[in-house]
């Protein structure tokens, strides 16, 4: 039994008999006992069976109880996994077989973020391979371009320049009209009459008007409508599909005066084939810069709802050098080789990130 604490206890109170008494009780049935003479016994036996191999296995804790415990263990991971998956199928399907998406892998199967600022750099060399019917932006950057007018987005429209926000919404919307038209229009690629384009002009504006329908009607060096519009000549050209692809950004600023001034710059990718029948792929790139504007009415003699052209510059790759006909005209792999090497500079005609002001020289596309 054990004993009450001596009276130089660190407690002040003394501790009552009834109290001790069920202190002592609990500690006695909660102290071990001695095993009796027939578990020892038992206990012997079983400790010399496991030391000769003729216990079962898993008595106690063996493989069997260990398996069962990691498996309760494997489930809520293998369920971890299984929701991460789902999480980011849903995201992005394509990354199944058979629900979409580019053959490539993702850095070069998904369309780039729209352009919102100039780049400063060209962009990164596709993986090479060689443009089909099927396929007929294989190996260049702009497989993951936009499509079409898609790629041409306009910003937010604000009150700027005098202008009220409606006013420059309206001058937005009647570049992004210019720009589809002239660049993609399916009728004005094959040589057919911009009339949508010609009429957002400003009529008032009779020298660019007045260049632009001479080069229509008679192309020169002097009058080019090239120098606004695209042009493939249908007897021995015509473009694959009817993708193509776009890139580039509308920007806008007051002008001087009651005016607003838009700013666009695009590059337009058409993929081509000759009319002969030939299976041959190749493409064209044009890029093009207008800076148009629309004035207050009643300051300036303009009209109202049209663009006034302040500057239009266009730079073109792989388009046969020299040739003033209206028309651009791709070279082939296959074509026979010219007679003597390019005067002018090798250019990557995908690098939006240097000026076209000045770019007049008739050079080398250094990828197509």
């Amino acid at each position: 039994m054990s004993e009450k604490p001596s009276e130089d206890s660190s407690s002040n109170s003394e501790v009552p008999d009834d109290v001790w008494e069920q202190f002592a009780r609990a500690n006695e049935q909660a102290a071990p006992k001695e095993p009796s003479a027939r578990a020892r016994m038992v206990t012997e036996r079983l400790r010399q069976q496991e030391a000769r191999g003729e216990l079962p296995e898993g008595w106690r804790t063996g493989p069997p109880l260990q398996e069962k415990r990691r498996g309760r263990r494997i489930w809520p991971v293998l369920g971890l996994l299984l929701a991460v998956l789902v999480a980011v199928v849903a995201l992005k399907p394509s990354l199944l077989p058979g629900l979409g998406g580019d053959s490539t892998d993702s850095a070069s199967g998904e369309r780039l973020p729209d352009e919102t600022a100039a780049p400063t750099a060209p962009p990164s060399a596709a993986a090479p391979a060689t443009p089909t019917l099927d396929d007929p932006f294989a190996g260049s950057p702009a497989k993951r371009w936009a499509d079409g007018a898609a790629g041409i987005v306009l910003p937010e429209a604000k009150a700027v320049g005098g202008k009220s926000k409606a006013e420059v919404a309206q001058a937005l919307r009647l570049t992004r009209e210019l720009l589809i038209d002239s660049n993609l229009n399916p009728a004005t690629l094959r040589g057919e009459r911009p009339e949508t384009a010609l009429g957002i002009l400003e009529p008032k504006q009779k020298g660019v008007l007045a260049e632009l329908k001479a080069g229509l009607s008679k192309p020169s060096e002097k009058n080019d409508p090239l120098a606004m519009f695209t042009r493939f000549d249908p007897n021995g050209i015509r473009t694959v599909g009817d993708v193509v692809k776009t890139r580039g950004r509308i920007t806008f600023k007051a002008g001087e005066g009651t005016a607003v001034a838009v700013h666009a710059d695009y590059t337009f990718v058409y993929p081509v084939v000759r009319t002969d029948g030939s299976t041959e792929v190749t493409r064209t790139i044009v890029r093009r810069v207008l800076e148009l504007e629309v004035s207050d009415p009643a300051r300036y003699a303009v009209t109202p709802g049209k663009l006034t052209v302040l500057r239009y510059d266009r730079d073109a790759g792989n388009s046969t050098c020299g040739v003033h006909d209206g028309w651009f005209h791709p070279e082939f792999p296959s074509d026979a080789p010219t007679d003597g090497p390019s005067s002018g500079p090798t250019t990557d005609p995908y690098d939006r990130s240097k000026d076209i002001r000045d770019s007049k020289d008739c050079g080398t596309a250094s990828r197509v």
